[in-house]
């Protein structure tokens, strides 16, 4: 496990988020003074920065339950790894290097050019990093739509949340392949709603998330049996570790394209979204040390329904703007029905056997009374 999280308060586990976000809005403040030499320019971008923060957060609120259950089944070690060398990735490679690559390819100049345009003329290269958001769009929605309909499309599935949805998709599990019938389905009626080149587009952007989706559960468990073959120490692993990478990468694919709403300067986006990764994170460990999965079991349905949603909302995104807002309100609203399902179980659970300790006792009772 990652630490012990009794007696540990919910405020020691966002320390280092508290410290980043600290750092990250005083180096807003002044990268606003620097490119407008003014307060209210300063002011600006100290709030943008805040505000991409609590975006990415609530965006990204059910990316940290999905790692959590995740990560509760790997090593010590690869929990270190991961919450380490992972950290490191997701706010350098995902909110830094990732947007760079996209305008690197999209408009075929080296990376250095890359930073230059993006430090020199931000609105050139906001308008590239938008024109690229159709196949990003089709590429994260299809990888993240198969991570849900996985989780739900599953026969040893026993819990249910939304009982005559989820009865049904796990007895349609006995069915190999259903879920990639399913996203086929909707790549080809999304695909007939486009035109031209956008629809070819789509389709390839589409397909290559299918295929990478597959290529990392594969890679993922071959890598884990072979670990698991030569060290039992091994286990939940490298193999892991890819499948939490790439699925974080997925769901960064909305916040680094939605921030370009908010503003075109790389570097704030940079910070922004750094900092909402910290607090992703944070709760991230919350959540495997304090066993909030084991205590709500609704939780992380309502997390998995969420990446339905944002997946869905992918695809819509290519037909017509969606607000970033409403997709993060969107995932924020299900995982807060979710955790209400799960403590109103936990209560009739507790009354449930209240209420059977109480007739065991009668039953003492009665029978003390007929040996007297």
């Amino acid at each position: 496990m990652i630490g012990n999280g009794e007696g540990k308060s919910t405020l020691s586990y966002l320390k280092w988020a508290f410290i980043f976000t600290a750092i990250g809005l005083v180096l807003g403040a002044w990268l606003g003074w620097q490119t407008t030499g003014t307060l209210s320019g300063m002011a600006t971008i100290f709030f943008i920065c805040a505000v991409l923060a609590v975006l990415e957060i609530s965006l990204s609120f059910d990316n940290a339950i999905v790692n959590a259950n995740k990560l509760k089944d790997m090593t010590p070690v690869w929990q270190h790894r991961f919450l380490t060398w992972g950290i490191i990735i997701a706010v350098f490679g995902m909110r830094i290097v990732f947007p760079l690559l996209i305008v690197v390819i999209a408009a075929r100049i080296g990376p250095f050019e890359a930073i230059l345009l993006a430090a020199r003329e931000p609105a050139e290269y906001a308008r590239i990093m938008n024109e690229a958001h159709l196949p990003i769009a089709a590429f994260g929605g299809t990888f993240l739509m198969m991570v849900g309909l996985t989780y739900f499309f599953n026969h040893e599935k026993d819990v249910h949340w939304i009982g005559f949805i989820e009865k049904h998709m796990a007895r349609s599990a006995t069915v190999k392949g259903i879920e990639i019938a399913f996203v086929l389905l909707l790549i080809l009626v999304f695909s007939n709603l486009l035109e031209g080149e956008e629809a070819n587009t789509f389709v390839f952007s589409a397909i290559y998330g299918l295929l990478t989706f597959l290529a990392v559960e594969v890679v993922g468990g071959l890598l884990d049996a072979s670990q698991k073959a030569m060290s039992e120490a091994a286990k939940g692993g490298l193999g892991a570790f890819i499948y939490l990478e790439v699925l974080d990468a997925s769901f960064s694919f909305d916040g680094v394209i939605g921030a370009f709403a908010l503003t075109q300067n790389l570097f704030v986006i940079a910070i922004g979204l750094g900092i909402g990764a910290m607090y992703v994170r944070s709760m991230t460990i919350m959540l495997v040390d304090k066993g909030t999965l084991a205590e709500y079991r609704y939780l992380e349905h309502g997390a998995f329904y969420a990446i339905l949603i944002l997946s869905v909302v992918m695809y819509c995104q290519t037909l017509v703007h969606i607000p970033e807002v409403i997709t993060g309100l969107g995932g924020a609203t299900l995982i807060g029905i979710s955790l209400w399902s799960s403590i109103r179980y936990n209560k009739r659970e507790r009354a449930r056997e209240s209420h059977g300790d109480l007739h065991g006792s009668d039953r003492v009772a009665a029978q003390l009374g007929e040996r007297a």
